[in-house]
């Protein structure tokens, strides 16, 4: 079905320098991938505009008209050179279209991380508010009643088929945004009678540039450094709230992303494996034959360049283009109902051709590019348009089969062609998860954390209103249900799951494979497998607040660092001024004198504060000032935990960056010690006699070996490792973490102690190489996590593992603050 000589040739072919990117054309250089090792992240300023725009009144019918606001022409957008729309000549484009015509709505989404508004599109019939106000009835009805729905006639006729365009979520992948507003412009103006009667049926959401920053900026990822189509079931960034938002909103029948570069042009359904908390054969049915649509449609073209477009499903070796993960727009959309796809137009028009092309020729392959991604909207809309019926029907049983409970469907090879036993992956759901609150949890603060996080992904969670018994447990009133019979179980599910070891199903690959919310965002999550769920509560919109001060007046509190929040906390009374202290266990005590401030705190960050115990009386603490040579996702981590960061680099060092204020030097990329400058080692090799060294990776390694900071070896792990893992702490607890290409510590010196060994893989893909090595067999029982004082007097924590990657794994933040204090702390204080 798929064959090696396939393979092979798409790997060649995606080395072409006129048409594809170096490697595998989503994963490519992703903005939070393996160059987290080496680009450190910069600082960031907001761009200045002024507000005047006007939401529209969602209790209207349509057209909505807002007047969007105008931004200043920017002839440095990267856009302009390659003959497309710049950024600022979208608001007058759609302004003047919605003077034009009445079919066409345009609000504001949200906006991006420098301010610049995203532009959500609407293109449907007129309607009155009573017919807009039906149509969101029944789409209320097919998620939340869908045995009434499938019976509905006037549903089943009447009911405008959603679909949602995503374009440009890659910054320097430019055309989407631009064959959308030719698509948009046609189906706002013309006045023949099938795009009418089209209109009447189906609506049409397009997200017109999801990453307005990078559009401007020619960079691949948002203005934070994120790559946004990584960050679906973690949601960090505003622009993947924006999309999170709508998809949840719309409920598309159908949703494209667009991409590029891709030789000859990509088009989705994916390799295995596949999700396995998807209902499949709802999904591949239409897939694959919409897929077939637009492959011919993209032929059809005429042009060369795009005469073999690709569907890894039917053309790729396993594991090469997977859909195991949710972290992308097409594999989350397909959680909400929608048969999803990513598409990569074929000509390579960024980063070195982007500098090194003529004008002309950059132009031309723009131009074939906007023509493939008006072909696949245009072949996607006709393929809802003929199959309406059958996938309402498809998204109506996909919600059925998640209220009742049903089992997924096991399917016969030759489901649709080509589809195999290496195509078959399931999950068996369980009947409940349950978030305990009370004494005896690991977090209240990361429990009112993860349930907002489902709430706003539209998992239905239940607060109880009394005690109850379930799988065998008692809680107390208060804890948080997931009902696991609801609408959406695959997305709940997929967050809430262990995830699954596939390590010997494939031999590589696309991007991560583990991310289970349950084991790494910190609150204590029980699963019940089977059983009755009759728990008394009411559905959850908001967790209820978690921070407490439970201690008698006059006393000293005490904070033990559980979560990033409570780093925050810490942080925030540090740079009020106040008097802290830190003991060796890592407890920060709060003097009774500052109570008030605490009780704010509290209040602020949600985290609980108790009477100091007899400890002793511990360290003085102050709020550290962090050097980072970190990568865009940690230095937002460590930032929301409150540091004082300021971001380094080799070339910063270099150009003469004062160390004299700083407390901890932070060193996981973009900093070389063999590349400094005589100056700049020699104020390097001055701080670590007296400061604190924190190393994440490949590149902290090179950092400490290289510098001298503690007498370790480290040893890589395979490169593309990752996923969810267990490690024994120096008590012998057991607990989670995560990798992404990690490195274990041998040959601990004198000083040097394991604060964490690495046990088993839980969750993702991580094999040996082809020599042996960098295995999970050879990391079992190694040190993850390092802690020592150099003897040049530097005190150094070393992670092997990725505790603040692409800001999701947040229950392991606090290791993070935690190693930060320690080596800042007074040379008294235990490491």
């Amino acid at each position: 079905m798929r064959s090696l000589l396939i393979t092979v040739l798409l790997l060649a072919t995606m080395t072409t320098p006129a048409t594809a990117e170096p490697a595998r054309g989503r994963a490519d250089q992703p903005a939070n991938g393996a160059e987290r090792n080496h680009v450190a992240a910069p600082e960031q300023s907001r761009l200045a505009v002024a507000n005047g725009h006007n939401r529209p009144d969602a209790g209207l019918g349509y057209p909505r008209r807002t007047l969007l606001r105008a931004y200043p022409e920017d002839q440095g957008d990267r856009s302009i050179k390659l003959g497309l729309a710049p950024y600022h000549s979208l608001a007058p484009r759609l302004n003047d279209l919605q003077r034009r015509s009445d079919r066409i709505s345009v609000e504001v989404a949200g906006q991006s991380s420098l301010g610049r508004d995203l532009y959500l599109v609407t293109l449907t019939a007129p309607e009155s508010a009573a017919e807009t106000r039906k149509q969101e009835a029944w789409r209320e009805k097919i998620e939340n009643d869908p045995v009434a729905a499938a019976r509905d006639l006037a549903l089943r006729d009447g009911y405008k088929a959603p679909v949602w365009i995503n374009a440009n979520i890659h910054g320097d992948e430019w055309e989407g945004t631009d064959g959308a507003l030719r698509v948009i412009e046609d189906l706002a103006l013309d006045t023949d009678r099938h795009t009418a009667e089209f209109l009447r049926r189906n609506r049409v959401y397009v997200n017109l540039t999801a990453n307005p920053d990078g559009r401007v900026a020619g960079t691949r990822a948002n203005a934070s450094g994120f790559d946004l189509n990584r960050d679906f079931v973690t949601s960090s960034q505003p622009e993947s709230r924006a999309m999170r938002d709508v998809v949840k909103r719309v409920q598309p029948l159908l949703v494209l992303d667009e991409h590029g570069y891709v030789a000859n042009t990509l088009i989705e359904p994916t390799t295995p494996p596949h999700g396995q908390n998807y209902d499949f054969d709802l999904y591949i049915k239409h897939g694959f034959a919409g897929g077939l649509h637009m492959e011919d449609a993209v032929q059809a073209l005429g042009h060369p360049e795009a005469a073999k477009p690709e569907i890894p499903f039917r053309d790729y070796e396993p594991g090469v283009w997977d859909g195991w993960a949710p972290i992308y727009t097409a594999q989350y959309s397909m959680f909400h109902g929608a048969v999803s796809y990513t598409i990569e137009i074929p000509m390579r028009v960024n980063r070195n051709d982007y500098a090194t092309q003529p004008v002309t020729e950059l132009r031309r392959r723009s131009a074939i590019n906007t023509d493939v991604v008006e072909a696949t909207i245009r072949s996607a809309l006709t393929y809802v348009r003929d199959n309406r019926l059958s996938m309402v029907d498809n998204q109506i049983e996909m919600f059925r089969r998640g209220l009742a409970g049903e089992a997924q469907r096991l399917l016969p090879d030759g489901f649709v062609p080509g589809f195999g036993p290496e195509d078959r992956y399931t999950t068996e759901f369980p009947r409940a998860y349950v978030v305990p609150v009370g004494d005896g949890q690991r977090s209240g603060v990361a429990a009112a954390r993860l349930v907002d996080h489902l709430v706003a992904h539209d998992v239905r969670v239940k607060r109880a209103d009394r005690a109850f018994s379930l799988g065998g447990r008692e809680y107390p009133a208060g804890s948080y249900v997931v009902d696991m019979h609801q609408p959406k179980r695959g997305l709940a599910n997929v967050m809430l799951e262990a995830g699954r070891d596939i390590s010997d199903n494939v031999p590589v690959m696309y991007d991560i494979s583990g991310w289970s919310h349950r084991l790494l965002w910190g609150a204590s999550v029980d699963v019940v497998r089977d059983g009755r769920v009759d728990v008394r509560g009411r559905d959850v919109a908001a967790a209820s607040p978690t921070g407490s001060v439970r201690a008698e007046a006059g006393s000293d509190l005490a904070l033990v660092l559980a979560d990033g929040k409570d780093a925050a906390a810490v942080n925030d009374l540090l740079a009020r001024g106040l008097e802290l202290r830190r003991q060796d266990d890592g407890t920060i005590v709060v003097p009774a004198s500052a109570r008030s401030a605490a009780e704010e705190v509290s209040d602020r960050y949600g985290v609980g504060f108790t009477a100091a115990g007899q400890g002793g009386a511990g360290v003085p603490l102050r709020r550290p000032v962090v050097a980072g040579a970190v990568a865009a996702d940690e230095l937002k981590a460590l930032r929301d935990m409150g540091f004082d960061v300021r971001p380094v680099s080799t070339e910063v060092l270099n150009g003469g960056f004062d160390l004299s204020a700083v407390d901890v030097l932070f060193v996981s990329s973009g900093l070389r010690y063999d590349q400094l400058t005589a100056s700049a080692r020699a104020a390097v090799d001055a701080f670590l006699a007296r400061g604190g060294v924190v190393t994440r990776g490949a590149t902290g390694a090179r950092f400490n070996a290289d510098a001298g900071v503690l007498p370790v070896r480290a040893v890589a792990g395979r490169e593309d490792a990752n996923g969810v893992v267990t490690v024994v702490d120096g008590t012998g607890r057991v607990d989670h973490s995560f990798v992404y290409a990690p490195h274990w510590f041998t040959d601990l010196g004198p000083g040097v102690s394991a604060r964490q060994r690495y046990q088993d893989l839980v969750a993702g893909h991580w094999i040996a190489r082809t020599d042996g090595s960098g295995g999970p067999e050879a990391a079992a029982g190694q040190a993850a996590v390092v802690a020592g004082t150099s003897p040049r007097g530097a005190r150094a924590v070393l992670f092997g593992t990725e505790p603040l990657f692409r800001d999701h794994p947040k229950g392991l933040y606090w290791q993070v603050a935690d190693a930060v204090y320690r080596t800042a702390a007074h040379p008294r204080a235990a490491l």
